[in-house]
């Protein structure tokens, strides 16, 4: 961001609590709060609506893949003797592949900027 002048005052409305908690924060930083909150705004990412989408598909296919890794735990600590090793880890493998897949969803460009 270039340095100069701040001219333009931005302004927001908080409760008397969330004033306090900013100030307490900019103190503990040793800051001002104009600068904390510059500084909390050049660190945050925005989501365009694609995107938002993209991570909400994303979570729904990690929380199915969990399920499936829940259940195959849950199988194998029922059935120890019966479990074979290669069969429980061929499953994993399987998840693995998964959440790569869900990985690529969306592709870069959708990611949060």
């Amino acid at each position: 961001m270039a340095e100069g002048h701040r001219t333009v005052m931005v302004a927001a409305r908080v409760t008397p609590a969330e004033h306090a908690a900013w100030r307490e924060k900019a103190a503990a930083a040793g800051v001002s709060p104009s600068a904390l909150l510059r500084e909390a705004m050049a660190r945050t990412h925005t989501w365009t609506a694609a995107a938002r989408s993209v991570e909400r598909e994303r979570t729904r296919q990690i929380a199915r893949i969990g399920n499936n890794l829940n259940q195959l735990v849950r199988w194998v600590n029922t059935h120890r003797t019966a479990a074979e090793a290669v069969s429980v880890i061929a499953h994993l493998v399987s998840f693995e592949r998964s959440l790569l897949r869900v990985a690529r969803i969306g592709g870069e460009a959708d990611d949060a900027r």
